[in-house]
């Protein structure tokens, strides 16, 4: 099984919401006592046991456009079916900070770390798990737009880290459910809709 997320390599990266994959691998990988550290196939990687099964965690070196790159490449070296064995955390900025979904397959939705692993792949049809990550700000307008660019490479704020800590625990179980019981189960518990969510 390969477990993947998405985000930038570098400390000025590390806190931002675009990083939300990299930080909840980073949790799952703590949760079991690894360190995501062993560069291989242009990600930094660790191998755990989780629901009895072998996985592989990682997080592309890629920057968060190319992502596309190193997932391939990790099919490939593992010989993982990305039906089947393949999950995605990443950011999504039309989500609430704190809620969470999963989805079985689907488009980009203006994600281009998804949209770079879908056009490797050549198929949509891979398990992704979306950690919201949405500030307060109107949904429609251009000012709005640009502002959300911006604020997914900013630095959340001590509040937001405390909600966001919620989430990457809830992302870890979420993970080990989809080992155990299948996605199904999985989207059920956890693809329930949050009180404040926008989802």
């Amino acid at each position: 099984m390969l477990v993947v997320g998405l985000g930038n390599p570098g400390i000025e990266y590390q806190f931002t919401p675009h990083n939300a994959g990299f930080l909840a691998i980073d949790r799952i990988a703590s949760e079991h006592g690894a360190v995501v550290a062993n560069r291989h196939c242009r990600s930094l990687t660790a191998a755990v046991r989780i629901a009895s099964r072998d996985v592989v965690l990682a997080k592309p070196e890629t920057f968060m456009n190319l992502s596309g790159t190193a997932v391939q490449a990790l099919v490939r070296e593992y010989e993982v079916d990305p039906q089947r064995d393949l999950i995605v955390l990443y950011d999504e900025v039309e989500f609430s900070l704190g809620a969470l979904r999963i989805r079985e397959r689907g488009s980009s939705g203006g994600h281009n770390g998804v949209k770079s692993i879908s056009g490797a792949l050549r198929s949509e049809e891979w398990i992704r798990i979306r950690i919201g990550v949405a500030p307060e700000l109107p949904a429609a307008a251009e000012s709005a737009r640009r502002q959300r660019k911006e604020y997914v490479l900013t630095p959340f704020r001590k509040a937001q880290l405390v909600v966001l800590d919620g989430v990457l625990d809830r992302v870890s179980k979420a993970v080990e459910m989809i080992l155990a019981q299948g996605v199904g189960a999985a989207m059920n518990e956890f693809n329930k809709r949050e009180p404040n969510s926008s989802a």
